[in-house]
Formats: C-alpha cells, sequence, structure tokens
C-alpha cells in the first residue's frame, strides 16, 4: 500500500468507516434508489403473472398463461428471431468497426484526430429520431430497398460509439511496452495483436459488445424509421400490441427481453467479470 499500511490493516479501517449509523444511512439510502430504479421493472414482471385479462395492479392471481400465448405468438416468435439475429450482426459489425476505429483514434497522430472522434462519437449526441429519419434519407437516396440490410447498416451506426468508447479506455490502459517486447521477440503485428494485447482489453471489448446487442436488440427510434411491414423486430411489435391490444401479454414480453438483458449482464461477468468490464 501507498500508505505503508498492510492491507488487512487497510481493510479494517475501511470496515470501520462503513459501519454504524453513517453506514446505515448509506446503505438506506443506496437501497430506495436501487428500488426507484428497480420499481418500473418489477411492476412489468408482477402485471405479466396476472391472472386477469386486463393490465391491473396489483396483480390478480397468479398464471404463466401469458407467457404461454406469447411462446405460441408467431408474430412475436418471428420478431424475437429478426431481432436476435439483427442484433448478433450489429454486434459482429460494430466490433469490426469499432475496435479499428478506436485503434487509430488512440494510437493515431494526424490532422483532424479530434473532429474524427467527435464524427464517430455523433449518434450517441444526436436524437435517436433525427438520426433514424437521417439514416433513411440516405439510404433512400443511395436506392437501397432491402430493409434487413438497413437494419443492420443503421444499428451499426448507433451502436459503434459504445464499443469504440469502452476500447479507447481499455487501449489507454494498455502497457505498450509488452507489445514492443512481442515485435522485438519476432512476433508480427497479428500475433501481437492477439496475443498481448486483445487479452488487455478483453473488457473493453466484450463490455461494448454487449452494449452494441442490447441497444440494438432494444432499438425502437431507429427501428421504426428502416424496418418495413415484412420485417419488423420486437420493439415494433410491442408498440402494435400496445396500441391494439394492451393485455399482460405485452408485459409478458417485456419480461421476456428483460431477462434476456439480464442474462448477457451475467454472461459478462462470467467471462470478464462485470466490475473490469465496466471500469473500461
Amino acid at each position: 500500500m501507498a500508505s505503508g499500511r498492510p492491507a488487512s490493516q487497510e481493510a479494517r479501517l475501511m470496515d470501520e468507516r462503513f459501519s454504524g449509523f453513517g453506514a446505515f444511512i448509506l446503505y438506506t439510502i443506496t437501497g430506495g434508489v436501487m428500488l426507484f430504479i428497480l420499481a418500473p421493472l418489477l411492476l412489468v414482471m408482477a402485471v405479466s403473472v396476472s391472472d386477469s385479462y386486463f393490465v391491473t395492479f396489483p396483480p390478480q392471481g397468479f398464471t404463466l398463461k401469458w407467457y404461454a400465448k406469447v411462446l405460441q405468438d408467431r408474430d412475436f416468435l418471428e420478431a424475437m428471431r429478426l431481432s436476435i439475429l439483427l442484433a448478433l450482426g450489429t454486434t459482429a459489425g460494430s466490433l469490426l468497426f469499432g475496435v479499428p476505429a478506436a485503434f487509430a483514434l488512440v494510437r493515431g497522430k494526424f490532422f483532424g484526430l479530434g473532429a474524427i472522434k467527435g464524427f464517430l462519437l455523433s449518434p450517441l449526441i444526436f436524437p435517436a429520431l433525427v438520426t433514424g429519419l437521417a439514416l433513411l434519407q440516405v439510404l433512400t437516396k443511395l436506392g437501397s430497398q432491402d430493409a434487413r440490410l438497413n437494419l443492420l447498416i443503421g444499428h451499426v451506426v448507433v451502436t459503434s460509439p459504445y464499443v469504440i468508447r469502452t476500447v479507447v479506455t481499455s487501449l489507454q490502459l494498455v502497457d505498450e511496452n509488452l507489445e514492443d517486447a512481442a515485435r522485438t521477440l519476432g512476433a508480427n503485428r497479428l500475433t501481437t495483436f492477439w496475443r498481448v494485447t486483445l487479452p488487455q482489453i478483453a473488457s473493453g471489448v466484450a463490455a461494448g459488445g454487449l452494449f452494441a446487442f442490447m441497444v440494438s436488440f432494444d432499438n425502437y427510434p431507429v427501428t421504426m424509421w428502416l424496418a418495413n411491414s415484412e420485417y419488423s423486430p420486437v420493439p415494433l411489435v410491442l408498440m402494435r400490441q400496445l396500441v391494439n391490444v394492451f393485455d399482460p401479454s405485452v408485459p409478458a414480453m417485456s419480461t421476456i427481453i428483460i431477462l434476456m438483458a439480464m442474462v448477457g449482464v451475467l454472461l459478462l461477468e462470467k467471462l470478464v467479470g462485470l466490475r473490469r468490464a465496466l471500469a473500461a
């Protein structure tokens, strides 16, 4: 330790710091904030098991029939398949574009670097509806009529900044001396990247990939402009259900999506560690 105290003493001081009345206040505030954040999700989950044919709270009875109905809904299953494939393709495209872009931003030394960085990250700044409309106009002028290709391009555009930001942060923490040592020992650039650099930025790549997948899967503003009646991802199907018949099957669909997000977070924790990934 920098202070000269042993680790056990540091841990004891930390425990004392988070004990007593101050710790009670801190934990109470933290619990209240977490409850405030999770309340909408818990409400949706509770309504999804209601025995009523209408959305009511508190839920009346308990049943899983709405999940059975959703899992037998051909439109929802087709939309789910399309959204998963689209999100996987978007994640791959965002990584293929975002990782090299992050390398260029961190290691590159050329004129206009700041302007290029601002341009690449601009989808995070502009409203998603504006971005979607702009993409629709550009793709229309280019004559692109394939809705699946348009959705893939649009989603890669709006998710790549997440990959770029996480990988840029990871690259700034990379020890370049290890790369120089590998090159000195005869490794080429590809081998150096694969065996030395990539393990050091794996948490940033994994976090960026997860963000890209979830943003793509749950993206409505951009999808609304680029989809058509034949290819409708899950967000459009959910919105259609809300407009037509708002029964507990809609919260059941939403709960399935929430559970998918939780599984993604657990996988990230299992693979690289959540704290390490978010630190990127």
